[in-house]
């Protein structure tokens, strides 16, 4: 059943009531667009479709989603006598798909035991204490809170447009509704702590789903004093793949970073297997998704070595002596031996600046009161690097954390 829907309490009613029935719940990537609604639905070949709002609209104007039954709300109110399914734990459940930054969306099939496993080892990063009250934009963390009995508060505003929400307002809800965690890509996270006047009751920040930059971490630290400030790294295919905190950070850590030495993700969890080749992580393990739902979507990501199933990341990272990853950016981003995170992870620690992002070797910055000289001279210090300053480097759609290249490459020609 395809499930064309914003993030509600709607939603998740929705959602439960479909494992209910024992039928398969598939998402369509919202940073996709509508190309991406078509293409998943053909894809996935959906036999029902439950929208709201505009999503009767599209139904109507699009071939493919008037061939779709259309399935009404749950009335609160009512009493529903259907069975409750038992099906085995390997049997699919839901189906999501790739943002699709990197290309043309694909499809991931997780069974209920996947994400009992993935809950499982999220919960192990999280610790999910009775009392808890988060606030959460990250869609499938709430799907874990209801499993975990915790309270949820999804954030007021436009989900998909993260950089667009109203901080104040986003702090208004944390007192109002007494919330003691954060769990939000970084872009939420900014807008939490931007301007934010202390918020001793806060006592955990958990973000992923783009680079957690060293420039985050230090305004959330001061918004949340009190708080475990904690980076994950992970993709679609892979949740979690590295953990790091804050107070892990050593001085030493922090310098390095400065200095162009990438971007600190953590030790990889002890469920999973790391291993670089030329620079690109791979990763196998029993939360590691082994295939797309289009098997021609396996051949660029998918290879079996020694046996084993690995997931190519397309991230490119190096390893120190103390097995943790340090982030580099796509490995097919880099050039004359500079990688993307490296040099902009450096750009993030210098004066004003607010956005960076690393293309060929020219380094976009955004900020406030830039000197083109003094970045110019900065840059070079990490290598032949041109500077050019524009009024917002372009992000991703999806959670507004990640430098969208294609679109910086536009503006730069």
């Amino acid at each position: 059943m395809l499930i064309a829907r914003g993030v509600s309490v709607e939603l998740y009613e929705t959602l439960l009531a479909i494992f209910r029935l024992g039928a398969v719940a598939m998402f369509p990537e919202p940073a996709a667009g509508l190309k991406g609604l078509r293409i998943s639905v053909e894809a996935a070949q959906p036999k029902a479709i439950v929208t709201a709002g505009i999503g009767y609209v599209l139904r109507l104007a699009f071939p493919e989603l008037r061939r779709l039954r259309l399935l009404q709300d749950f009335d609160d109110d009512a009493v529903y006598d259907e069975p409750l399914m038992h099906l085995p734990g390997d049997a699919p459940a839901l189906i999501t798909f790739t943002s699709g930054s990197t290309g043309r969306p694909k499809g991931i099939v997780r069974s209920a035991d996947f994400l009992m496993l993935q809950h499982t080892l999220l919960e192990n990063l999280r610790q999910t204490k009775p009392g808890d009250i988060d606030l959460i934009s990250l869609p499938v963390f709430i799907l874990s809170n209801l499993a975990a009995g915790a309270t949820s508060v999804i954030p007021a505003g436009k989900l998909t447009r993260p950089a667009q929400l109203d901080g104040a307002e986003l702090r208004a809800q944390i007192a109002r509704h007494n919330v003691n965690r954060i769990v939000a890509p970084p872009a939420v996270v900014a807008r939490i702590a931007e301007g934010a006047s202390a918020m001793p009751q806060i006592e955990a920040v958990f973000t992923g789903g783009g680079p957690v930059f060293p420039n985050l971490l230090r305004e959330v630290a001061k918004a949340a004093p009190n708080a475990a400030v904690h980076g994950v790294y992970g993709s679609t295919e892979a949740e979690p793949i590295s953990h790091l905190e804050l107070r892990d950070i050593s001085d030493e850590d922090w310098l390095t970073m400065a200095e162009g030495g990438g971007l600190l993700a953590g030790r990889p969890i002890s469920e999973i297997e790391v291993c670089l080749r030329d620079h690109e992580v791979h990763v196998a393990g029993p939360h590691v998704n082994r295939c797309y739902l289009n098997p021609a979507d396996d051949g660029s990501t998918k290879l079996i070595r020694n046996g084993k199933l690995w997931h190519r990341t397309g991230d490119a990272a190096r390893m120190d002596e103390q097995g943790r990853l340090w982030l580099l950016g796509r490995s097919d981003a880099a050039r004359d031996g500079l990688f993307p995170f490296a040099v902009e992870t450096a750009a993030l620690s210098w004066p004003g600046v607010r956005q960076a992002g690393l293309l060929a070797g020219r380094l976009a910055l955004a900020g406030d009161n830039l000197n083109l000289a003094d970045m110019g001279a900065r840059a070079k210090a990490l290598g032949d690097i041109e500077v050019v300053l524009l009024k917002n480097v372009p992000m991703d759609k999806r959670h507004n954390s990640k430098v969208d290249y294609a679109r910086l490459r536009k503006l730069l020609a």
